[in-house]
């Protein structure tokens, strides 16, 4: 069958999403098994589970309906206006776009399962810490060394899909799909403005996305999305069924893919934080659904405040503002907010969230978020602090590193991060996409720039 998985490995995963949700799953496991091979016996179970209801004793509330998202909120600090002069503002930008490439390159190499899952009996940060010692390139000060002794003396290697992302080759930011969602997210603002919805999303995805550029979510919604499609013409129905496109066999839709797509939206926002967590939540709402949602609002929110925040603390408060106080992120990143101001050392702290987090799938929202603000807290509003605790964590180390440079990026600005992370790119990004294969990284930031500023004088953009 067509999908990112087998019909088997999607209902098994299925069922682990469906207990995360909050639903009594005695039996089920029995009955997978049972099914063996037998796709009809599957989609039966499958159907059985999709049917089931939220346990009564389920402590969390967690919709997905920016309406409901919106009335479980807490307030949270006011944000700062942004002050900067036009010169400063701009190199925000450019700090921004400049910033996610650098985290996006320095956890690319470490984006496979020794890092991600961990293996040899080691969780995955401290293979991240004996990779680099065994490179004589510990403590991190510099982008990942392809060669290591730890591959033959612990048996753990790189992703070397990756290899233009590591050390010894590093020249420009290589293609990634972290920054492929931050280009589509300046193009949805440059073409529509503000007035667009998941339709859109899904029909800018078919026009510039292949099939083989999309992963886990991104793969069932784009696909169902086709399936919807493939009879009409370009013109949105009256109604069509999200709920339908997100859902149907995508148990990913709570894995951190619209959290990575937060970036480009939430730059047209800067200084708006709740238009940026609506913006996220448009984007996201078409392939994901409560935690995966409220990670890409939460996101999108922090990416918006560090325009006009220094503090990071502010930062991650501001943005658990944009989402329930009811759900399981919230309660998760409040938890990784206490580890940071608890710990002292970057390694106790990498090690006590993955010790707290490590049920989750290593491409989950809810750990990778914590990981995120736990890393930002700690970080201070150092960059390469920030940054290389963010890949030191494991989990999804390219989207992690993307996120926390986007933010302190924001807040700090092009020409204040530090050449020997900055320069090795040299202002050079490839994406894939028609018109950034290459494009200058500082050019991004510049269009992202135009954005804001037109974005900033649309009646829409009003906080509502």
């Amino acid at each position: 069958m067509a999908g990112w998985d087998s019909l088997k490995r999607i209902v098994e995963l299925e069922g682990i999403q469906r207990r995360e949700e909050g639903c009594d799953m005695a039996g089920f496991e029995e009955l997978r098994v049972a099914a063996g091979d037998d796709e009809d016996r599957l989609m039966d179970v499958y159907g059985q589970m999709k049917a089931l209801s939220i346990r009564d004793d389920f402590p969390f509330e967690e919709p997905s309906e920016l309406a409901d998202i919106r009335r479980l909120r807490l307030p949270g600090p006011e944000i700062a206006k942004l002050t900067a002069d036009e010169a400063a503002l701009l190199d925000k930008f450019r700090g921004a776009w400049l910033g996610r490439c650098v985290g996006c390159a320095l956890g690319k190499p470490l984006e496979g399962w020794d890092f991600m899952n961990g293996s040899r009996g080691n969780p995955g940060w401290l293979n991240v810490k004996l990779w680099f010692e065994a490179a004589d390139a510990w403590p991190i000060r510099s982008y990942v060394p392809s060669s290591s002794r730890a591959r033959n003396d612990v048996g753990i290697d790189l992703a070397r899909w990756c290899s233009k992302s590591m050390l010894e080759n590093l020249r420009y930011m290589e293609s990634d799909d972290d920054i492929w969602y931050t280009v589509l997210g300046l193009l949805m603002l440059e073409e529509k403005g503000l007035d667009w919805d998941s339709w859109d999303v899904g029909k800018l995805w078919h026009s510039r996305l292949t099939y083989s550029q999309v992963c886990t979510a991104e793969t069932q919604a784009y696909l169902n999305f086709s399936g919807i499609t493939s009879h009409m013409d370009r013109v949105k129905p009256a109604e069509w069924d999200r709920s339908w496109v997100r859902e149907h066999l995508n148990p990913y839709r709570e894995w951190i893919g619209a959290q990575i797509r937060a970036d480009g939206y939430a730059y047209g926002a800067a200084g708006n934080p709740e238009l940026a967590a609506e913006l996220a939540w448009r984007d996201a709402s078409f392939s994901h659904v409560k935690n995966g949602i409220y990670g890409a609002m939460f996101v999108a929110a922090m990416i918006a405040a560090a325009f006009a925040e220094n503090d990071p603390l502010r930062v991650v408060e501001i943005g658990l503002a944009e989402i329930p106080a009811t759900c399981r992120l919230y309660a998760d990143v409040r938890q990784a907010v206490d580890i940071a101001r608890q710990t002292s050392t970057q390694l106790e702290l990498v090690e006590r969230i993955w010790e707290a987090f490590k049920h989750y799938d290593p491409v989950h929202t809810n750990n990778n978020a914590a990981l995120v603000a736990a890393s930002l807290v700690f970080g201070g509003g150092e960059f390469e602090k920030t940054v290389t605790t963010a890949v030191l964590g494991g989990w999804d180390t390219d989207c992690n590193g993307a996120t926390v440079g986007s933010i302190i990026g924001a807040m700090l600005g092009a020409q204040a991060l530090p050449a020997t992370w900055t320069a090795p790119l040299n202002d050079t990004l490839y994406a894939e996409l028609p018109g950034f294969h290459p494009i200058a990284i500082s050019e991004c930031g510049d269009r992202s720039y135009r954005v804001f500023l037109k974005l900033r004088e649309d009646p829409m953009a009003e906080i509502r």
